[in-house]
């Protein structure tokens, strides 16, 4: 018999898609190319500074992840194994593919070649040994933690476990301890792995964002200024700008590891000052068609980026400083976001489509109807269902 993801009661229907959420992602992956460019190509002046620690835009995904998805699941009972497919379709036939292009690229340019760790990397295992942790694509790590949380995401939502207020605190909290408990570990190497990819480190980060979405839905939350929520996080990233040439990033103090662990609140509250956002004003500037366009890309993006750098670099070199590394950061960005577009539209977009739209099998006794939702405030008329995040 399945077992059916069991969901809260149902509530007043409200936008299945945030969009603004959809053109927040994209400014969160291009956080992370520019982190990219600056260590592996070039750094530039200002950008870079502010860029260094930008991996911390996989932190934002995971916070980001947990709210999509407890907001598109709020009030309707879906079997496991269909919700386990869904998601699934989502991230694997790309993560695949893209897996299977840099071990090509890996081949090409005479480097070692990742086998094993690629073939972890296949069933989305790769995070939980400390060797194989960046599987055949580097940039594929997350994907083994956001399998994880799926994995997790059924038992959450069943009466006695449902993420609520005092989980949101103690996810909160999780972030400070694991970076005070680094100090712990003697090991650099060991303790980035134990910090920074274990998926068990992570989950607090889905977690909270898992929490927030039915406060915000619920309007539990108080309302969170965008613009003073946006800064903040900025602030956060500009304190690491003194903060680094002073410790080393092998350092458990480091802002290496701060930026992983410290920055979730922040990004949670950027995340619900942008959904309340768009529950307020519909069609904001995030929400138009541009942005959320680039973030329907950005998952792509963020696979293809690091695999196009490497024959560039390989057959150029690092450029000169200046005016020769500011052009070469706009050509591989601007290339890698085209070949980004093509993948989601030729690749990403119809495997999923493909693969999730199977038609149902017959209804299980185990598997219960939706309950008909109350009728839908004025202002906020339900859409078509899309469950799409990074």
């Amino acid at each position: 018999m399945t077992t059916p993801l069991r969901i809260p009661p149902a509530l007043p229907a409200l936008p299945a898609r945030l969009p603004s959420l959809t053109g927040l992602r994209f400014l969160a992956a291009l956080l992370v190319v520019c982190y990219h460019l600056s260590r592996q190509v070039g750094a530039l002046p200002v950008l870079s500074p502010l860029a260094w620690y930008g991996r911390s835009g996989v932190t934002f995904f995971f916070v980001l992840s947990g709210f999509v998805l407890a907001w598109t699941y709020p009030d309707a009972r879906v079997p496991a194994r269909r919700f386990y497919r869904r998601r699934l379709a989502r991230i694997w036939p790309l993560h695949a593919l893209t897996t299977g292009a840099s071990l090509a690229v890996y081949a090409a340019l005479g480097a070692a070649v990742p086998v094993t760790a690629a073939l972890w990397s296949l069933p989305l295992l790769h995070p939980w040994g400390r060797g194989t942790v960046m599987g055949g694509n580097p940039a594929g790590w997350s994907l083994g933690d956001e399998a994880w949380f799926y994995l997790l995401f059924p038992l959450l939502l069943r009466p006695r476990l449902r993420p609520g207020a005092r989980t949101a605190v103690l996810c909160c909290a999780a972030g400070p301890l694991l970076w005070l408990a680094g100090s712990a570990v003697a090991d650099p190497a060991l303790r980035s792995w134990l910090l920074d990819y274990l998926p068990l480190s992570r989950t607090p980060q889905f977690l909270l964002g898992a929490a927030l979405a039915p406060a915000v839905r619920r309007g539990r939350l108080p309302a969170l200024p965008l613009l003073p929520t946006a800064l903040a996080v900025a602030a956060f990233h500009l304190v690491l700008v003194p903060w680094h040439p002073a410790v080393p990033d092998p350092a458990w103090y480091s802002p290496y590891s701060a930026s992983q662990l410290l920055s979730a609140p922040l990004f949670a509250a950027l995340v619900a000052a942008t959904a309340q956002f768009d529950l307020r004003r519909p069609g904001g500037p995030l929400a138009r068609r541009p942005w959320t366009l680039l973030g329907d890309w950005s998952f792509a993006w963020y696979l293809v980026h690091e695999i196009t750098f490497r024959p560039w670099l390989h057959q150029h070199g690092h450029p000169a400083p200046g005016l020769p590394t500011a052009t070469t950061w706009l050509l591989l960005a601007t290339a890698s976001l085209a070949l980004a577009a093509a993948l989601h539209h030729l690749v990403e977009h119809p495997l999923e489509r493909l693969l999730r739209d199977r038609p149902a099998p017959p209804r299980s006794p185990g598997v219960v109807r939706p309950r008909a939702a109350p009728a839908a405030r004025p202002s906020a008329a339900p859409h078509p269902q899309r469950d799409r995040e990074r």
